[in-house]
């Protein structure tokens, strides 16, 4: 089984480093891919990345996806571009990775700071006309949420009393169209270093190969 490991915003490929040891220790091949949000469009972005995926797929054999918040996003924004014929991936691990418009990014989108860290990619990230022009991928690819819980809530909290990892809430990164949620008491910044995660990865591919 080979895995390409899409990381967040703000992010390196670094920060899947644990998780992807994990599966390669399980006999997987992994691979990731690397962006900056700072010096490309998303659009730009998620059409390199079809061309990778649309790679991966060429090799042969089965794959899976995973992406880490936005790149979760741009997985899914890439899938919508991959050429017709391109062997869809086994499964995809969307790990909090938003469906919805992000309320931080929304509060942060005047922000000069943040628009200059994340330029066209935190304006989408805020954007409910743009986020929710990205489909979900087919249903021929079981998508399964990976969500943390461990956020502050409550009056201080800019997401008030609802659940949340610190960085999204739980109905931001929530769709009736994934397969299945799995919830775990894990910040949003450490969900891809969890060795729970790749366990998850790992029982689920398993449980489909055997089904």
């Amino acid at each position: 089984m080979q895995a390409l490991f899409v990381h967040g915003m703000g992010r390196s490929p670094l920060s899947g480093w644990p998780m992807l040891r994990q599966l390669r220790a399980a006999g997987w091949q992994t691979a990731h891919f690397g962006y900056m949000a700072s010096l490309q469009s998303f659009d730009a972005i998620a059409q390199r990345l079809s061309r990778r995926i649309a790679n991966t797929a060429a090799q042969g054999g089965a794959y899976v996806l995973i992406g880490h918040s936005l790149g979760g996003v741009l997985i899914r924004a890439a899938l919508a571009r991959l050429p017709e014929g391109t062997a869809r991936p086994k499964h995809i691990f969307l790990l909090a990775s938003p469906i919805h418009p992000a309320r931080l990014a929304q509060k942060l989108g005047n922000n000069p700071v943040f628009r200059l860290l994340t330029q066209d990619c935190g304006q989408l990230l805020g954007s409910a006309r743009r986020m929710g022009s990205i489909p979900m991928p087919d249903a021929n690819a079981p998508v399964t949420a990976i969500v943390g819980t461990k956020g502050f809530s409550g009056r201080f909290s800019p997401f008030g009393v609802e659940v949340n990892d610190g960085i999204v809430s739980l109905s931001e990164v929530s769709s009736c169209l994934a397969t299945e949620q799995i919830r775990l008491h894990l910040s949003h910044t450490f969900l891809p270093a969890s060795a729970e995660v790749a366990r998850i990865i790992l029982r689920c591919t398993e449980a489909k190969q055997n089904a």
